[in-house]
């Protein structure tokens, strides 16, 4: 007996009554291991080895919120390793924001742009005006300041921006129509019927748009479509409308003869033109310029070459005086 007054027993003891009671237990063993070896003899139909990768995630399919927590663990993980590093600024710059990089685990990346309506504009010229990027999410995408982005572009009339869960953008461009060519202080732009100023004259492509000339020039273009209108047969000879004093216009003929129109009814001036170079060709004559600037009456000045011819002939017509007689 030990010291708590418990008795001792030999370990080999232990084993002399597990010896005698061995058979019994074996015989009640014995039908059941005979069972067990008869179920494992029988042909299993295997599973194939799924790798971790494949358990952990379907362990996270099956619970939404786990997914969503794991997600956000890992990015507010990576942000503040980003952070602690000092390399944050460049983990935007590389990933975008975090509530971006969040948004794509979860299956909101943009996939698809589309763009309609566009002319004159290519779909990378408005995705890059509008900032659309790899690094960008639905969600997070600022409607509002791409609409405002992309009515920046001289060409761009209007625009609407929708977007279309889970992964898809629409953009609507409403471009702005060239109508005409303007000159101010030696260079020329293309500007839109409402006279905004669209972009450079850089190529042949808008050659043939109007050309007007002078300050405001560009805001008064109805004025000089009526006044081609009633150019008629001249409309090809007239090369440039000018804008003069911000009131009213000159036009430029293609062989060079200015044409000086009135402030008031302009048009009516220009059919006067058209009446007289049908009945007497005034612009085919030697001339500098016409003066239609009152109603009803035309003044026309000659070259100097014209001039002096003029002169030379109304003095070989002049009368010679007579000497006096005594």
């Amino acid at each position: 007996m030990d010291g708590r007054r418990r008795f001792l027993r030999s370990l080999t003891a232990r084993q002399g009554e597990f010896a005698q009671m061995a058979p019994f237990g074996a015989a009640l063993a014995a039908p059941a291991a005979a069972a067990r070896r008869a179920q494992m003899a029988k042909p299993r139909a295997r599973r194939p080895r799924q790798g971790a990768r494949h358990r952990l995630l379907a362990r996270l399919s099956g619970s939404g919120a786990t997914f969503v927590f794991v997600v956000a663990l890992f990015a507010a993980t990576g942000v503040y390793g980003a952070v602690r590093g000092g390399h944050y600024q460049a983990m935007v710059e590389a990933y975008g924001e975090p509530a971006d990089i969040m948004a794509r685990a979860l299956g909101f990346r943009i996939k698809a742009v589309t763009i309609a309506g566009q002319n004159e504009l290519t779909e990378a010229e408005i995705l890059a005006a509008a900032g659309i990027g790899e690094r960008n999410s639905l969600p997070f995408l600022d409607v509002a300041r791409v609409r405002d982005r992309l009515r920046a572009i001289p060409l761009v009339k209007e625009v609407s921006v929708a977007k279309l869960y889970p992964n898809r953008l629409l953009i609507e461009i409403e471009e702005r129509q060239p109508a005409a060519l303007w000159q101010k202080d030696g260079t020329v732009h293309i500007v839109a019927t409402d006279g905004m100023m669209i972009d450079d004259l850089r190529d042949q492509r808008f050659a043939n748009l109007p050309l007007v000339v002078g300050d405001d020039a560009n805001m008064r273009l109805d004025d000089y479509r009526a006044i081609l209108e009633a150019a008629g047969p001249l409309r090809e000879k007239i090369r440039a409308g000018v804008f003069v004093s911000g009131r009213r216009w000159n036009l430029k003929m293609a062989d060079g003869v200015d044409v000086l129109l009135p402030e008031t009814d302009p048009a009516a001036a220009v059919e006067t033109l058209v009446r007289l170079q049908r009945e007497s060709r005034v612009l085919d004559k030697a001339v500098l310029s016409i003066d239609l600037r009152q109603p009803g009456r035309m003044t026309a000045r000659l070259t100097e070459e014209a001039s002096a011819e003029r002169a030379a002939a109304a003095a070989a017509h002049k009368p010679k005086s007579k000497g006096g007689q005594i």
